[in-house]
């Protein structure tokens, strides 16, 4: 019983190991920023590799936890997101004054989402998402003498406060319609009236504010501006991985009942984020808010893999979100290299950046290149699993809609790809020091966007695991 325990919870248990560590180093004598980093960028390896291994199927606490192959799955790469940032971001980390305390509210927030993508019923996933959720409010609220970030934590804090009560009606209107909160138990109580309908109305909506569809995505931009650029990158890929993973589950099992109603507000909403994303994304100047309209384009790609409601669908998005982590990590490794050593957050800052800093130049735009989809990044193959699985379910226009906006974002991807390469700067950034671990993170982080794609027993293995 004992090793079941351990086996299930290894990646709640790793990350929890962490957060004490992480608490009795701040009670006890202190340590220089260089050498805490290091510790805590070792442990979150180590928590990293053992999250790939020894991974089972089962449940715990009375079905209230549950875990399989794929979830284990799920949550190594996230784990692997988050020890991505402590390398990319280690310039700001180490300038920060309390480092220990902002590693503690991230994994505070993982290991809220680690529960959450288990969540055997309603109860235990409102109060997981709420331990995912407040820990990034404050941690968008880091820099504490700059007015922006307190913006930022104020427009977050206000729109997951919002969110959340409609989510936690629709989990009271749900209860009262089926008379329970257990996912398995609750798809055998599902008969599609209008109280259900209602319900699940509310549930959808919540999940939309927390992956920033359209049309509740009207925070995130101003939040991702705002908040340090460590922040913005797990708000990026490790806080929209976990949602994604745990809609995927919520809709393809308690509420597949339903297919054919949430089918048809998934082709909507997934039209209007792609659309609305690319649009704002053409405009913008500001190389945080130019990531955060690409960030919500790209989850309308993720609602097409998911419309598919079969196993490729999930296995397509699964693949998706581990090249995501590493196409949008890359990019935002770059900004944050910038950003820490000369405070240029602009795209016209980054004109002629490949003169001065050709490293940090082609690093962009590989993970430019996999963010448009362009061949043979891995961002191509992310983006044609999701196609091949979205047009399973025979609705064409839906993916050819989806196709169109692919050719659209090629034209702002590569206007940041043209500033680097091809446009004169009289002032260009000077040469920037990378850091040995940001360093390390790109190279990372540019590997696997060459060779996930490539390497196709990455994809078959995923698949292996939804099946």
């Amino acid at each position: 019983m004992l090793n079941d325990f351990l086996i299930l919870m290894k990646p709640e248990l790793g990350v929890t190991l962490i957060i004490f560590l992480l608490l009795f180093i701040k009670i006890g004598k202190g340590m220089g920023n260089d050498m805490l980093l290091s510790i805590i960028q070792v442990l979150l390896l180590l928590n990293c590799i053992a999250a790939f291994f020894y991974n089972k199927n089962g449940s715990l606490f009375n079905g209230m936890y549950h875990t399989s192959f794929v979830i284990g799955f799920q949550k190594a790469i996230l784990n692997l997101a988050v020890y991505l940032i402590s390398l990319l971001c280690s310039g700001w980390l180490k300038q920060t004054k309390h480092l220990a305390e902002f590693f503690i509210l991230m994994l505070s927030a993982l290991l809220g989402m680690f529960f959450m993508i288990s969540s055997g019923n309603l109860l235990m996933f409102y109060l997981s998402l709420e331990l995912s959720t407040i820990p990034v409010a404050a941690l968008a609220n880091f820099d504490l003498e700059k007015r922006i970030s307190s913006e930022a934590a104020m427009k977050m804090i206000l729109s997951s406060a919002f969110s959340s009560g409609i989510l936690l009606f629709g989990i009271s209107i749900m209860y009262g319609a089926t008379g329970t909160i257990s996912f398995t138990e609750m798809a055998g109580h599902l008969d599609g009236n209008p109280l259900q309908i209602l319900a699940f109305v509310f549930l959808f909506t919540g999940f939309a504010f927390k992956l920033s569809i359209v049309p509740f995505h009207l925070w995130t931009a101003d939040v991702y501006e705002g908040a340090p650029i460590a922040v913005t990158s797990f708000l990026s890929v490790v806080s929209k991985g976990s949602v994604a993973f745990i809609f995927i589950l919520a809709l393809y099992n308690p509420f597949k009942f339903f297919y054919e109603r949430w089918y048809d507000m998934l082709v909507i909403v997934g039209i209007a984020t792609m659309v609305i994303g690319n649009l704002f994304a053409l405009r913008q100047q500001n190389i945080k808010r130019f990531l955060a309209f690409s960030s919500i384009a790209q989850v309308g790609f993720i609602l097409v893999g998911i419309s598919s409601n079969s196993s490729t669908g999930m296995a397509a998005v699964v693949f998706f979100v581990l090249v995501y982590i590493f196409s949008n990590l890359a990019a935002f490794g770059v900004a944050a290299a910038i950003s820490s050593q000369t405070g240029k957050e602009t795209i016209n800052d980054y004109k002629g950046l490949i003169t001065t800093n050709p490293f940090l130049g082609w690093v962009l735009a590989l993970a430019l290149f996999s963010l448009a989809g362009i061949p043979p990044t891995a961002g191509f193959f992310g983006k044609l699993f999701l196609l091949s699985a979205g047009a399973m379910h025979g609705y064409y226009w839906f993916i050819i809609i989806a196709a169109l906006n692919m050719i659209v974002s090629l034209y702002y991807y590569l206007r940041v790809v043209r500033a680097v390469f091809m446009d004169k700067n009289e002032h260009p950034i000077e040469k920037i020091t990378i850091d040995r671990g940001a360093r390390l993170g790109l190279l990372i982080c540019s590997a696997g966007i060459v060779l996930v794609g490539m390497v196709s027993w990455i994809y078959d293995y995923i698949v292996s695991l939804t099946n």
